[in-house]
């Protein structure tokens, strides 16, 4: 299973899937991150955590902690 924490700055990825349980889940799928979403990793930060992220026209950073739970292709 690939995830969001193991692509290469400077790739897109799109979003299969979703895992985790509720508030984590939701929390998630509340910053725009939903099934189908293209995401390009723009950097990660220099001690590797968090990653910055552009999807839907926005930019975002996210945990890698976070970014296991999305699967993507």
């Amino acid at each position: 299973m690939k995830t969001l924490k193991n692509v290469a700055v400077g790739d897109t990825a799109k979003v299969v899937k979703i895992h985790g349980e509720g508030p984590v889940k939701r929390r998630i799928m509340d910053m725009g991150i939903t099934k189908g979403v293209d995401i390009f990793v723009r950097k990660v930060a220099p001690l590797g955590d968090p990653l910055e992220l552009n999807l839907r026209g926005y930019e975002l950073s996210l945990r890698k902690e976070d970014a296991e739970n999305i699967e993507v292709a």
